[in-house]
This record gives structure tokens, C-alpha cells and sequence, in this order.
């Protein structure tokens, strides 16, 4: 399939997280990352203009901030002051949708941004330790976003680190069911997926354009579910990507992709 407007695979990763908000309403959305802050900022500019999105300091925004350099008389729309017991409180009352980038994710949907390596006193890498993600997990609403679709992110087993709660029956804390955990959807550079098949199995939700059934399996370390009707991860709109410029002026989101690949593959 192709399409009348050139588009480059990062722009079409961004325009499908961005749709990770349609239905979100008033809630506070927070970006981790170059493409999910630009998703983030696409969606509060277009489709979902109740987002609350703070400036990552202490402002809460009326305009996303554009990324990368600004001019010497930029003066971004401070909307209120938005510190950090403000913060906590919509991460504890549920009313924020977090976009991440794990570095493992299992067929628990757990993710891993802490360490690799078997033995957690001697890991093989050391990363950021788990931050904010188990409250964040457990409290509200979290996409995640993986640049390279491969058995290495999407591992065989659980992940060296579980850092999130998951679909794990065998880590499922006390008084919590599978009901309460928001995992909402995972954005590759292969296509969307999300933890709804069944017995909350990972499934395709799209493919992106030249994109297989076999490399999305070969390419992860567990089984993903199939659904009978598999359509194509929608193109980006001339409008999306007008904003998309707008907020990125510096094009950095080219930079995020091996080699900046095409949107519909040749």
C-alpha cells in the first residue's frame, strides 16, 4: 500500500502513540523520550486538547513546549505551577497516561529499565535503576515505546529486572487483579500491540506498512497472539505532520531510527 504523502517511519510511530490518547480526556501525559514527547505533544495540539502536559520542571503548560533549541525569545505558556506534590498527586489518583521505553518487556507485559543480567548484585549493564515505574505501573495508565522490535527488548522469559507490574499471576500484589492494570499499547518500529488476547497475550493491533506476521514473531522472544483481521497502522495526515514539524523544528526525530527509514518501506 502506498501512500501520496512521504512520511518517514519515526512520523508514523509518533502519529500511532499519539493515538494512545484519543479517549484519555483531562489527564496529565507525560512523554519519556524524543518520539513520545513529540507523540504526546502532537496528540495535546490535535486530538485530545484536554491533555495536561507540564514544561518536565515545574510549569504546567497551555502549548507543548517545541524540543531541541529554542530561540532567545521564546517564552513558553505557562498555564499554573505544576511541582512535584502535584505530580504524585495525578500519578496516585490515576489521572496520567505515561509513554516509556523500556528496555525489556515480557509476555507479562513487565518491563525493565534497571539492569541486565541474571544476578541483580553483578549485572552485565547497569541502567537507570527502576525510577518511577512500579508506582507509575500500578497507578495509572502506560504505553510504551521500543525503537528496535527484537528478542532482546521482547525477551523469552521474565525480565532480568521486573520493574512494573504485569499480567503475572505469580507477582500479582495482594488485593490487586489484572482488571486494575492499565498496560494500554506498545508502539514498534513493526506495528502496535497490546496485551488484550487471550489470557493476556500479547497481540497485533496493526502492522506497519511492508511489515510481516513472521518478522514480528521471529523478532520476539514469546508467542504473539494473531487476530483473524490484521490492518495497517494509519498513515500520518498532512495536518499531523505540519504539527510534528512545528514541535520537532530541529528534526531530531530523524535521528532516533537507524538510517531514518521511509514510513512505507520499499
Amino acid at each position: 500500500m502506498t501512500n501520496a504523502i512521504e512520511y518517514s517511519l519515526a512520523e508514523l510511530m509518533i502519529c500511532a502513540n499519539a493515538s494512545a490518547y484519543d479517549n484519555d480526556g483531562e489527564v496529565l501525559v507525560t512523554g519519556i523520550g524524543v518520539l513520545p514527547r513529540i507523540a504526546a505533544s502532537l496528540a495535546m495540539l490535535s486530538n485530545n486538547t484536554d491533555i495536561m502536559m507540564t514544561d518536565s520542571e515545574a510549569w504546567l503548560l497551555s502549548e507543548p513546549n517545541p524540543i531541541g533549541p529554542r530561540p532567545a525569545d521564546f517564552r513558553q505558556k505557562n498555564e499554573t505551577w505544576m511541582g512535584f506534590s502535584r505530580i504524585f498527586d495525578n500519578v496516585w489518583s490515576g489521572k496520567r497516561h505515561l509513554t516509556g521505553g523500556p528496555t525489556q518487556i515480557d509476555r507479562f507485559a513487565q518491563a525493565n529499565i534497571s539492569a541486565l543480567g541474571s544476578d541483580y548484585r553483578q549485572p552485565k549493564v547497569q541502567m537507570l535503576g527502576v525510577r518511577g515505574f512500579p508506582g507509575n505501573s500500578i497507578c495509572h495508565a502506560n504505553s510504551y515505546l521500543v525503537p528496535q522490535h527484537s528478542t532482546r527488548v521482547f525477551v523469552e522469559g521474565e525480565c532480568d529486572v521486573v520493574c512494573t507490574i504485569g499480567f503475572n499471576p505469580e507477582r500479582l500484589p495482594k488485593g490487586y487483579s489484572f482488571d486494575e492494570i492499565d498496560v494500554r499499547q506498545v508502539y514498534t518500529n513493526l506495528g502496535v500491540f497490546d496485551f488484550r488476547g487471550p489470557d493476556r497475550q500479547m497481540q497485533i493491533v496493526s502492522l506497519h506498512p511492508g511489515v510481516t506476521v513472521e518478522e514480528v514473531q521471529a523478532n520476539t522472544g514469546f508467542p504473539v497472539h494473531v487476530p483473524d483481521t490484521i490492518v495497517e497502522t494509519a498513515p500520518p495526515t498532512e495536518a499531523q505532520l505540519e504539527i510534528i514539524r512545528r514541535i520537532d523544528p530541529h528534526n531530531l526525530r530523524s535521528k532516533q531510527l537507524k538510517d531514518n527509514p521511509p514510513g512505507v518501506r520499499a
